[in-house]
This record gives C-alpha cells, sequence and structure tokens, in this order.
C-alpha cells in the first residue's frame, strides 16, 4: 500500500486507504499467487530438516480442511481454535478459516488447562486443530467445554482426536471460498490478560489490509525483490500472525518457520544465514538475547530490514543491532486491539532511542486526556488513536461493556502513557499501570531497563514501583544477571550508582532483586505485576 516518498510528509500526503466492500483474508493470502505454485512457505523441523510448500499448496490443502469442517457441520460465524506452534498446519488452519467464514482463534501451546479452557468456553468455539501434546490437555477439558464438539490432530488421531492428516486425505480439494465484507469477522484474538480475564479482541477481514503500511514502513518499504521473512514470534500472538505470516503471503513474500521449543540466539543466527532470511520481526527479548551472545556480525548475514515491537527498546540495543545485525533496528508500535499504527523508518527520518516513531500513515495518533481531549505536544497523557480505522477491532467479544470503556469520544484509548513532539515524534512512557509515581515525579520504567542493561554484569531488567511511606513508590530493579557473575551487595551498589549517574538521582533503583528469570508474557513482554509477587528472599543492597 506504500509508495516509495523522499521524505515521511510526502509518504503521508499521498498515502489514501483501498478497502474494497468484500474482501476475504484467505483467499488474498493465496488464491492470488497460486499458478504456477511459487514458493511460500519454508517449514524447518526439529531436526533441521527444511520442508517447502508453495501457494497453491496452501490453496489445495485448505480446500481440503474446508470440505472436512463443512462435512462435520460448521457453518459461517462458527470458531475455529488453532493450538499449534509455527507449523505448515497453523497457517492452512487460518487460511481454512477464514475460506470458510468462520472465526478463528490463534491459542499458544504454552497455555495451561485453566488458560485454554477460558478462551475456549468463552469464545465458543466448536472446533480446535492441535498436536499430540495438545490434545492430550483438551481431552481432560472436554466435560468443561460443552459447545467443543471436534478436536482434529497433526499428529494422529487418539484422546478424543481424530487424525487431521487422514481426513483432509480423502477430502475434495474443490472449495468454492465464501463471500465475507471487509467488516465480517474473521478473527478473535486475546489479550495476554495481565489484569484481570483475558478479553478476546474480535478483528474484521479488513484488519490484514489495515497492517500492510505498519509492517511495510519498518520493514524499509517491503517488499522488495528477494525479499524473505522470518520471526522467532509465535504465529498465536499478532505479531507473529498478522505482522508476519499474513502480510508476507498478501505479498507473496515466503515466510521461514520454525518449532522452537526454546529460543536459542546462535541457533536464530544460524536460520537467517543458512535459510536467507532478508526480513525479520525480532521481539525485544530475543535482541537481548541475542546480544548477550555475539557482539559482532555473523558470517552469511544478508538482512535487508530489521523490526522489533512489543516493548520500548533504548540506545543500547539499536547500537548493538547496527553493530551486529548491520542495520538500524525500526521499532514498531500497536496493540492486539489496534496494531500496527506508529513506527519508526530509518530510510526517512532518524531513529531515535527511546521513541516509537511516528504515526504510520492511513493512522491518526495523538495524546489525550481520559475523556478522549488531545492535550499540547510535550504533555504526557495516553496514547490514543482516532476511529474509524481500518486495523482497529470490531470490540471485544461478548463483552460490551469493556469495549466502551476502551474508547472516549472519537479515540481509542491504548492505556499506554506517552507524549508527542510537534515533528511528530511519539515517545512511550509505559503503561498507565507500569508508571512509578515517586516523590512527585512520574518514572517510565523502560529508560530505567535500558541503562541497566548497558551495565557489564546485566543481561536482562525489569523495573517496577513498590510503596514506600514516605516518596508514594521507590524504584526496585529485578535484575538477571550473566552467566559467571555471582550477585552481592557490592554488586548491588554498583548497579545503583550506575543508574544514578547515568539517569537521574530520583530514578535509580533504591532497591535490587537478584532473580533467575523475569516472568513473561507467552508474547515476550515482562509481566510487570508478576514482579511485584516476588516475595524479597532475593533482595540486595
Amino acid at each position: 500500500m506504500l509508495h516509495r516518498a523522499e521524505t515521511y510528509e510526502d509518504l503521508v500526503a499521498g498515502f489514501r486507504w483501498r478497502i474494497p466492500a468484500h474482501y476475504n483474508i484467505g483467499t488474498d493470502v493465496c488464491d492470488r499467487h497460486a499458478p504456477g505454485n511459487p514458493l511460500a512457505l519454508i517449514h524447518l523441523d526439529e531436526t533441521g530438516r527444511a520442508h517447502r510448500y508453495g501457494f497453491d499448496d496452501i490453496r489445495l490443502a485448505s480446500n481440503r480442511f474446508a470440505n472436512v469442517l463443512a462435512a462435520h457441520g460448521l457453518v459461517r460465524g462458527d470458531r475455529l481454535a488453532v493450538l499449534l506452534p509455527q507449523a505448515p498446519e497453523t497457517a492452512i488452519a487460518h487460511v481454512t478459516g477464514f475460506r470458510a467464514g468462520l472465526i478463528t482463534i490463534p491459542l499458544f501451546t504454552l497455555f495451561g488447562p485453566d488458560a485454554l479452557a477460558y478462551r475456549l468456553g468463552n469464545s465458543g468455539a466448536r472446533a480446535v486443530v492441535t498436536d499430540r501434546g495438545g490434545a492430550a490437555i483438551l481431552a481432560t477439558l472436554r466435560d468443561r467445554l460443552p459447545e467443543l464438539e471436534r478436536v482434529y490432530c497433526i499428529d494422529g488421531p487418539g484422546e478424543g482426536a481424530e487424525d487431521f492428516h487422514a481426513l483432509c486425505a480423502r477430502a475434495s480439494d474443490a472449495f468454492a471460498p465464501l463471500d465475507t465484507a471487509a467488516d465480517d469477522p474473521a478473527v478473535i484474538i486475546y489479550t495476554s490478560g495481565t489484569t484481570g480475564d483475558p478479553k478476546g479482541a474480535l478483528h474484521a477481514h479488513r484488519v490484514l489490509l489495515g497492517h500492510l503500511p505498519g509492517v511495510e514502513l519498518p520493514q524499509n518499504f517491503f517488499p522488495q525483490p528477494g525479499d524473505r521473512f522470518w520471526t522467532p514470534a509465535d504465529w498465536a500472538w499478532i505479531g507473529g500472525l498478522f505482522d508476519v505470516l499474513l502480510p508476507s503471503w498478501h505479498h507473496g513474500v515466503p515466510v521461514v518457520a520454525h518449532r522452537a521449543r526454546k529460543f536459542d540466539p546462535e541457533a536464530a543466527f544460524r536460520l537467517m544465514a543458512e535459510h536467507e532470511v532478508r526480513n525479520v520481526f525480532l521481539p525485544p527479548t530475543a535482541l537481548k538475547l541475542m546480544r548477550q551472545v555475539r557482539n559482532e556480525r555473523p558470517p552469511g548475514l544478508a538482512l535487508r530490514s530489521v523490526g522489533s515491537g512489543g516493548e520500548s527498546l533504548g540506545q543500547e540495543i539499536l547500537a548493538w543491532g547496527e553493530a551486529v545485525l548491520g542495520l538500524t533496528i525500526n521499532e514498531f508500535y500497536g496493540q492486539t486491539e489496534c496494531n500496527l499504527v506508529a513506527s519508526s523508518c530509518a530510510g526517512l527520518f532518524p531513529v531515535r532511542p527511546g521513541a516509537i516513531g511516528r504515526a504510520v500513515p492511513g493512522h491518526h495518533l495523538r495524546i489525550v486526556d481520559g475523556e478522549g481531549r488531545e492535550v499540547p505536544d510535550g504533555t504526557p497523557g495516553q496514547i490514543g488513536i482516532r476511529r474509524p480505522d481500518p486495523v482497529m477491532f470490531l470490540g471485544y467479544w461478548r463483552n460490551a461493556a469493556a469495549t466502551e470503556k476502551k474508547f472516549a469520544g472519537e479515540f481509542l484509548l491504548t492505556g499506554d502513557l506517552g507524549r508527542r513532539e510537534p515533528d511528530g515524534t511519539l515517545w512511550f512512557v509505559g503503561r498507565d499501570d507500569d508508571v512509578i509515581t515517586s516523590g512527585g515525579y512520574r518514572i517510565g520504567p523502560g529508560e530505567i531497563e535500558d541503562c541497566l542493561l548497558r551495565h557489564p554484569a546485566v543481561a536482562m531488567a525489569g523495573v517496577v514501583g513498590v510503596p514506600d511511606p514516605v516518596r508514594t513508590e521507590i524504584v526496585k530493579a529485578f535484575i538477571v544477571l550473566k552467566d559467571g557473575v555471582a550477585p552481592s551487595d557490592a554488586l548491588a551498589r554498583e548497579v545503583q550508582d550506575f543508574v544514578k549517574t547515568r539517569l537521574a538521582a530520583h530514578e535509580y533503583p533504591r532497591r535490587v532483586a537478584f532473580v533467575d528469570a523475569l516472568p513473561m508474557t507467552a508474547t515476550g513482554k515482562i509481566v510487570r505485576r508478576a514482579l511485584r509477587e516476588i516475595p524479597d528472599e532475593a533482595e540486595a543492597g
């Protein structure tokens, strides 16, 4: 959708949305590219062996599964859950659901029984596609899920699950995709649920078209000839499914998929080099882990663009990216309800550490108060996104009250605090409930975490505010040390001084706790609420 321009201002001025009245994600991402069966997917199995699939392979496979679902009674509007990692069947299941007029539900394989039961029950899913491990968990939940009628297992039959591949092999590969409106529902993506029950963000088919500018800008005017995309982010996350897989297939660009049980930074470098990856989305957690193992460019790496989002980046990671990846990492911003609405782009304007960039063309972002009124540039407030917007959700599934609360006037309220400069540069301050109020100061945790990462002993860091009778709150840092470094009171004081002398006296962590790991959401974000609940036994300083 973006046409290259010399300046950001020209890019915005020349942009127009092109959203047709009728649109279907499933036909868009494979049918247009099917003739000749060009490469769509390179799937690396657990042994590292590569399996290749063309766009027509995806089309025919989704047709077969659509016929299976129709024979089993699923009809337009029914919910189809996908409980799988990065795998061909994951993509096929979603494409099938879209083409058949169903509503798909991506689910993380890391979810336990209660998390799955809630999402499947809340959505009223009638069918699930999963693997052997998922089928075993679902077998224990069936009596809690009266609307769940079918479980399809890609590893064969068992424990109340039917053989996905055997059923598809017997089905016809001819299927007429349903004619869907751009505003018809297509997918429910559940929020991470760090506070309260998770909410299902219901998106329309147009959501993919709404994502395109926000993918193309941080990936330096994606696509270009020879592009090939990969991300370690799970396809159950909006960042994996709608920031990488589906936008790539919209453009006919092949995607590399790998089922990683645990992120291995050295393996990530090898994968990108061996499979000629040119475009990557690397979440901040992945970048921090990669930074721990390499400080020089690995051989064979030929990246053209690197994007990151989910947590704010800082100077340390940006500098490392330029030295090791050979590129400026373009940070982007959004959330499940309205994704990829702001981005940096080093080719158009300077990337400033700590800034999340500028509004992606087609999206209108402002800093507003709780009533949806715009505040002056430079004044902190909530990041608001003006409606209507093609990438904006239809609402929370079966939760009209929460949907209404998400909006104030003409703006969707993100719940994120930020500030805006006159040139449109946006700065992320923190989640509304993450900002620390100490001695009259409002402190965002991101800047302190970035500073801590610059200390040679620190591998990862999370920062929260904890109650204090004098200052209301004080800053507390939870630190994961690098291998071979032992925690001590002396090291805690050293880390405190490191921040005090580089940021400000009121921002240094007055309390330090050394921990083995930080609590993370399934999407790799620090769960600061969980940090506040960690007991003080490990505390030093």
